[in-house]
């Protein structure tokens, strides 16, 4: 019988900065029947120098840098309890992708049960060690990550007593061009770290996640939002409501 595929609804920063936006994405995954959803958490001033410039696929007539949109788009430690609770009414998992220690202790404190890293922080040794001493289990996405990259970080995780490490194959163009997925690489991720492995999509439309998991994927990960046609950096790859369901 095959394994239950874990669905991560990566709400990311699709919530504008708005925590009520927020709330109808946790509505909008929980419709879905998603097992997850998952949001990121940071602090803008730990993380992003504020000369920063934005990458090509968010760059629009807006002359802003990266700093001032992220800054835009974050939320307060305090609303990512809000949006907890929030979780915890409507029955569905929360997860949140930590980006700086600081973020990282919060979500530590509030009992982030699984811990996703980003493929931005893979070479993040500072927080993947304090990320392993926790003990939880753990979901690598490798978007960008050579297979050195990767294995290094799954080094630092073991020697610091990370709990079981799943990781996600994942092509951080957004959209992904057809072309460029490569769901073979996931053969290649499983025979190295003799790990399950999963897909982090970035692609347009719904076909390349069911034909990595006819390939084996046992975790999908997918951003949603609520409307493609929303300002932001990440809706234009993201699927509607319906899609997601």
């Amino acid at each position: 019988m095959k394994p239950h595929v874990f669905i991560i609804a990566e709400a990311g920063v699709n919530h504008n900065g708005s925590l009520e936006l927020a709330y109808k994405l946790v509505d909008a995954a929980k419709e879905a029947n998603a097992d997850c959803v998952k949001f990121q958490t940071y602090i803008t001033e730990n993380d992003t120098a504020v000369n920063c410039e934005k990458a090509e696929y968010q760059k629009t007539e807006q002359q802003e840098s990266q700093y001032e949109l992220l800054k835009k788009l974050e939320l307060s430690f305090d609303d990512f309890r809000k949006i907890q609770e929030y979780c915890k009414k409507k029955g569905i998992m929360f997860l949140s992708t930590p980006f700086d220690i600081e973020s990282l202790k919060f979500l530590e404190e509030i009992h982030m049960p699984i811990w996703k890293i980003a493929s931005s922080e893979v070479e993040n040794f500072q927080l993947l060690r304090e990320m392993a001493k926790t003990h939880k289990p753990i979901i690598l996405s490798t978007g960008m990550c050579t297979i050195e990259e990767i294995s290094n970080a799954v080094d630092v995780l073991k020697k610091y007593g990370a709990g079981e490490i799943k990781i996600l194959h994942c092509n951080t163009q957004y959209p992904t061009p057809m072309e460029d997925v490569n769901l073979k690489a996931m053969y290649e991720l499983k025979s190295m770290f003799q790990c399950d492995i999963g897909y982090s999509d970035h692609t347009q439309g719904i076909e390349v996640p069911i034909a990595a998991v006819a390939m084996g994927a046992t975790i999908i990960e997918k951003h949603f939002t609520l409307d493609r046609n929303m300002e932001g950096p990440d809706h234009v790859a993201s699927l509607n409501p319906l899609e997601l369901k």
